[in-house]
């Protein structure tokens, strides 16, 4: 089926509605290891090292190590890999992009070497936090249902009427409440998908006028394939001003400030083509059996805005050969914007039409204007701990733990108004991640290094999300749809481990120094169509919905030039 192209459809609504969800939250409270070349090259365990500009991200105390000016630059090639694997196939995707990952300023402020506090440092640095960049996709092979079955049973279960759905001259469905003109009686807002659905004849009535409704999948008949397409794009930047100094060479502290920008954006392919199908009569006023769809649905998802974080550490330094280190960060408090829409392309045939005549066609959501509102997100907070040591005068071990409270995020609306069920939904979905960092690094001579580093960090998926029930064949339901069910995206991807494994090379000469590192990246993920459920219509019949798994391997070669004075 040719898909529509959303692209060109600019128009925007005025901010009215709210419908964030937990999924989102997490989409973009994401953070990757990102830095200078030899802080990624050992693997990020710098929180009890510190003396780099990638510290000020990760434990602001580092700044305190300073004791000379310091300015540098990072460039990073990244070539990305992701396989999709489902039903026995698989498919594998590849892109290559360059940024410039980080650079930054440290100003060391000598006080004398007879104070109590020797060195007073400043510094300020611009860092990419994450890149939302990846391409999946491929077939889902034979599907046992359809998404449209799962419209149909919760637009049934809510009991909403085809008058509510269908637009008229005088009526916008997605903007205006349902007033029955028979009975003067007014009725709630359809769910944006049950909409949409409708008008592109996913979801029938199951007879003429009835507020029950039909998906196009029959249990015990049709046969269907699917294929899906997610492309998203994006950023985390953020940018720094962080304070510290020592006192008497054996504590130093440090404080940061961060002002963070984000830009996310995801355009997601999904169809399906069934036959011995529940098509939509002749007359689309109800259904009837055993004909052929083919249907396709595409959704358009930004959300961008800016936030602000807190950073506070600590490093001790008992002795010259070993330092311990802790470092605390805030949330991030966001002020946010959603902008999205959806379109289905369409096509059904069956042998009870008058010849020559199908079912064909492609609509959009709200004539294609934006569904648009501002929202407020808290993302997780963290906690650091650190050990690090030096061996000879030459080699140095560092290792890292962090804790991530990715089940602490909270949902606000522009007011300030917390959404308790979104809260739920994300301690439901999520649980706290925890990440091992090791670094290593080697001075074969006074000039030139070698580094080693390893990370692995645990999913922050919880077992009942991640197997979509929580038991006795309760599906868990994942909402994506918001608590105004304006959002039309029912897709979502649960990620797994993600463990990266780093290697690289310094050199220094007077007060010039290069970096390079290598990065390897391996992410495993779920994608699933849409969530899993039980049928109102058939009460406790568990339906499970189409997944894939979902392999990025993920390769960066990363360059830093610096100059200390």
């Amino acid at each position: 089926m040719k898909k529509t192209l959303m692209a060109g459809i600019i128009a925007a609504l005025p901010s009215a509605l709210f419908a964030q969800t937990a999924v989102d939250a997490y989409s973009i409270s994401q953070s990757d290891l990102r830095g200078s070349a030899r802080f990624m090259s050992m693997g990020g365990a710098f929180t009890a090292l510190g003396g780099d500009i990638s510290t000020l991200n990760q434990n602001p105390a580092g700044i305190g190590v300073y004791r000379s000016s310091d300015i540098s630059v990072t460039l990073d090639i990244d070539m990305m890999s992701s396989k999709t694997t489902a039903a026995g196939m698989s498919n594998t995707i590849n892109k290559t992009h360059v940024n410039c990952n980080n650079f930054g300023y440290v100003g060391a402020i000598n006080l004398g070497s007879g104070s109590v506090m020797p060195f007073f440092n400043w510094g300020a640095s611009y860092s990419r936090v994450a890149s939302f960049d990846r391409r999946y996709g491929g077939s889902l092979g034979n599907l046992g249902t359809s998404y449209t079955n799962l419209v149909a049973d919760y637009t049934t279960t809510d009991g909403v009427y085809p008058g509510q759905m269908l637009p008229t001259d005088n009526f916008n469905p997605y903007q205006d409440a349902f007033k029955s003109p028979s009975t003067g009686q007014t009725y709630p807002y359809a769910p944006w998908s049950s909409i949409l659905l409708f008008n592109s004849y996913g979801i029938n009535p199951v007879s003429d006028g009835a507020n029950s409704y039909m998906g196009l999948y029959d249990y015990d008949k049709s046969v269907a394939t699917g294929d899906f397409t997610v492309e998203e794009k994006g950023h985390i930047d953020e940018y720094n001003i962080n304070f510290g100094g020592n006192i008497q060479n054996t504590v130093f502290w440090g404080l940061g400030f961060g002002i963070t920008d984000i830009d996310y954006k995801s355009m997601t392919y999904y169809s399906e083509y069934i036959q011995n199908a529940n098509v939509p009569s002749a007359d689309g006023a109800t259904y009837t059996p055993g004909g052929e769809a083919n249907f396709g649905l595409q959704n358009y998802k930004r959300i961008y805005g800016s936030g602000f974080n807190v950073k506070a550490g600590v490093i001790l330094k008992p002795i010259n050969e070993f330092r311990l280190g802790i470092s605390v960060h805030t949330p991030t408090w966001y002020n946010l914007t959603y902008q999205g829409l959806a379109s289905v392309d369409f096509a059904y045939h069956s042998s009870t039409y008058p010849p020559g005549e199908n079912h064909q066609g492609s609509v959009v959501t709200d004539e294609g204007y934006y569904d648009e509102f501002d929202w407020k997100l808290q993302s997780p907070w963290r906690l650091m701990v650190g050990a690090a040591g030096v061996i000879g005068g030459r080699a140095i071990l560092s290792a890292d733990y962090e804790y991530r409270g990715t089940q602490d995020m909270r949902v606000k609306d522009y007011d300030g108004n917390e959404w308790p069920d979104i809260t739920s939904d994300i301690k439901t979905y999520y649980k706290a991640t925890n990440i091992l960092r090791l670094g290593a690094e080697y001075r074969v001579t006074p000039g030139f290094s070698v580094r080693a580093g390893y990370s692995y960090e645990s999913s922050p998926v919880t077992q009942e999300a991640m197997d979509g029930q929580s038991g006795n064949n309760e599906a868990t339901y994942i909402y994506t749809s918001g608590p105004d069910d304006t959002e039309t995206l029912p897709s979502f991807t649960l990620d797994k481990t993600t463990q990266y494994i780093t290697c690289g090379l310094g050199y220094r000469y007077k007060n010039f120094y290069a970096d390079a590192a290598f990065v390897h990246r391996t992410r495993k993920s779920k994608y699933q169509a849409f969530t899993n459920y039980n049928e109102g219509a058939q009460p406790h019949l568990f339906v499970e919905a189409p997944s894939a798994e979902i392999s990025s391997n993920d390769n960066s070669i990363v360059l830093t030039v610096g100059f200390r004075f």
